[in-house]
Parts: C-alpha cells; sequence; structure tokens
C-alpha cells in the first residue's frame, strides 16, 4: 500500500486500508474502488491521507500504533469519564469516575503492552479515524506518544501509569470552557484565546480536589503549556519547575497537533513535526525528551513516497525500531527512471539521507 494526500486520489483508485469512526463502525471499507463522490466525501470529513492499493507495494505491511480493539475500549472509556466530569462538574458522581480512573489504568497498561510488542516504531499517521469529537482522539494520541517517550527515558511501571493517566488527562479542563470555543473550527480570537488558556488551571483544579487523581497528574494538566525558557503558561515556570511528565505531554500535544488536521491549517508530516520540535529544543523543550521521541515514533511512515539525497526515489518498506528516521526503502527509480525494484537500509548506510517525501 501506498500512503497519499487524499487531495491526489484519482477516480477508480483502491482504497488499501479500512477507514473507522472512532466508534468502532467503518466509514469505508478497504478494496472500494473510489468514486469522485467518495473522494469529496473523505476531504469534507477531514480526511487528510489515505491508503492506496498500489501493485508495487502491495505487500507492505501497515501495523497500527493500537488494535483497533483497544482504540475502541480507550475511546469508550474517555467518553463515559469525560461525559461525566462535564455532566457533573465538580460535583461528578465519584463512584463513577473512581470505576473509570480504574479502567484507565487498564487502558494504559494494554497500550504500553501493545508499545512493547511491536517490532517496528509506532506511527500514528497511519491509524486513519474519523472522530466526532477531537478532543478524545487527541488525548489517546498524546498518551501514546508520551508513553512512548516514557519507556524511551526507562521510566519504571508506576511511572508509565502515571504519566498515562496524565496525558489523557491533560487537557481536561477544557471540559469547562464554552463548547463553541472549544469546538470552534476556525482560529480563535485574542479573547477565545486568553478563555482558552485557562484550561490549564481549571483542569488542575478539578484533579488536584479529586481524591482519585494524584498531585502529579494534576500538574500534567497544570503545565503541559509551560515551556523551559519560561514562556509558557499559565505560570511562566522554566526548567526543571516544570514537572518531566508536563515536559514529555507537551512535546507530545505540539507533536499530535501540527501532523492533526484543522480547517484553518494543514497537518503537517511527521518528520515536519519533529522538525518543529527539534526547533523549539533549545528553548521550549528538553532534548533528552525530543531525542527520545525521534528514537520511538516512525518519521517516515511505511508506504510513504521518498526522495534520497544521491537523487533515487522509492516508497518505506519498514522501520528500523530506534532509529526512526533511517527506516528501510524500496528503490523505484534512479535519477527519474524506473528500475527493477531493491531495497537499501538506511540505518547501514549513512551517507544516504531522505530529502524529500512526496503524497501522489
Amino acid at each position: 500500500m501506498r500512503l497519499v494526500a487524499t487531495a491526489t486520489i484519482q477516480p477508480g483508485d483502491i482504497l488499501g486500508q479500512t477507514i473507522h469512526r472512532d466508534n468502532g463502525t467503518i466509514l469505508l471499507h478497504n478494496g472500494v474502488p473510489l468514486t469522485k463522490r467518495l473522494i469529496e466525501r473523505l476531504e469534507e470529513q477531514g480526511i487528510t491521507y489515505v491508503y492506496i492499493e498500489d501493485e508495487e507495494t502491495k505487500d507492505i505491511d501497515i501495523e497500527p500504533a493500537i488494535s483497533e480493539r483497544l482504540r475502541q475500549d480507550a475511546t469508550s472509556s474517555m467518553k463515559k469519564l469525560f461525559g461525566n466530569i462535564q455532566q457533573s462538574k465538580l460535583k461528578a458522581n465519584t463512584s463513577v469516575i473512581a470505576d473509570e480512573t480504574r479502567n484507565l489504568s487498564d487502558i494504559i497498561s494494554r497500550i504500553m503492552g501493545e508499545i512493547d510488542s511491536h517490532e517496528e516504531s509506532i506511527s500514528l499517521l497511519t491509524d486513519i479515524y474519523l472522530t466526532d469529537d477531537y478532543i478524545f482522539q487527541h488525548s489517546l494520541n498524546v498518551a501514546i506518544y508520551s508513553l512512548a517517550i516514557g519507556a524511551q527515558l526507562k521510566l519504571n511501571a508506576k511511572e508509565l501509569s502515571e504519566l498515562g493517566k496524565g496525558a489523557i488527562l491533560h487537557d481536561i479542563g477544557k471540559l469547562f470552557i464554552d463548547p463553541d470555543i472549544v469546538q470552534k473550527p476556525d482560529q480563535l480570537t485574542d479573547e477565545e484565546y486568553e478563555m482558552m488558556k485557562t484550561h490549564t488551571t481549571l483542569g488542575y483544579d478539578y484533579l488536584r480536589k479529586n481524591r482519585h487523581y494524584s498531585s502529579v497528574i494534576a500538574h500534567c494538566a497544570f503545565q503541559h503549556h509551560e515551556r523551559i525558557n519560561g514562556t509558557g503558561y499559565p505560570r511562566g515556570l522554566k526548567g526543571s519547575e516544570i514537572h518531566l511528565f508536563a515536559q514529555i505531554i507537551g512535546a507530545a500535544d505540539v507533536f499530535d497537533a501540527v501532523t492533526s488536521n484543522r480547517v484553518y491549517r494543514k497537518a503537517m508530516l511527521p518528520h515536519e513535526g519533529l522538525e518543529l520540535l527539534y526547533s523549539s529544543a533549545v528553548n521550549q523543550f528538553d532534548i533528552r525528551i525530543i531525542e527520545a521521541f525521534k528514537n520511538s515514533v516512525a518519521v517516515y511512515p511505511n508506504g510513504i513516497s521518498v526522495e534520497l539525497n544521491d537523487n533515487r526515489q522509492g516508497v518505506v518498506l519498514k522501520q528500523n525500531k530506534h532509529i526512526c528516521d533511517r527506516p528501510v526503502v524500496r528503490i523505484l527509480k534512479e535519477r527519474g527512471q524506473k528500475v527493477e525494484p531493491y531495497t537499501i537500509d538506511l540505518s547501514k548506510q549513512l551517507n544516504v539521507i531522505i530529502t524529500k517525501c512526496n503524497l501522489v
């Protein structure tokens, strides 16, 4: 399968990977020939990339970051928990909160189990889901990225559990803000942005008053927009004043935000998102966290077309785990001319680098 931009699909192309809604139902099955109307529908739904069947890449495997069953279970648990909090505000039903918090612990344990069992680095770009509420998808994605970073940083099981809960709940304060602002499809006004920034304090106030959540989890909500140079909010903390977990979640939060499609901004590709994090590392993020991120998340997803610095062109065949910017590539062209396909492992040919990605 080849990864392509939805805008470049041609009528008659065959969908290579099933597209799910976050509740588990299917929007489109793999193997469906895409008509002009179906392509328009995908674009209307904000789906930026899809996999298309392709003879030269038909054997490329796509391993989801987490299983379909786990994603459904996680989304269902989050919706129950968030819904109870939103309905009851600060007087949420504590027994329900306790049950859903235990469910979160189980979800986080299962996510870690699946991450550990992956033979390749994780890629969320390859998980094509349609969601009705961005906060659920975003919170789950941030948790997956954060746990992958935490594992790279050798956090123990208890620490990973706390990090995972903090990541899933990092935006919980948005439940206490006017939904018209939170769900606004356009860029926020200055006044709306100032209101949105209060989600860090609102989330912290809720979590710290709830005995089911630790102080660390509350501080993940409070501090995930702080930056090590003091330019973040709400308190302008610097360096080690910011809890490590909040720093991890902050980096994961930015990466998922910029690689997700929004009405007012097209999604970046993973390598572009990582470049953004690196460019910010000197002033905003601890470089150790960004390095751990690079070593755990696929920068060039399987199936994406690439160009190399020696004018060869091909498609990413598979990942080298923990060397995520140097995958195995199937070469299809040399200097623009088709050749008999062959593979090269960029982890072993260090003088060859990827210079460009193509999604056509």
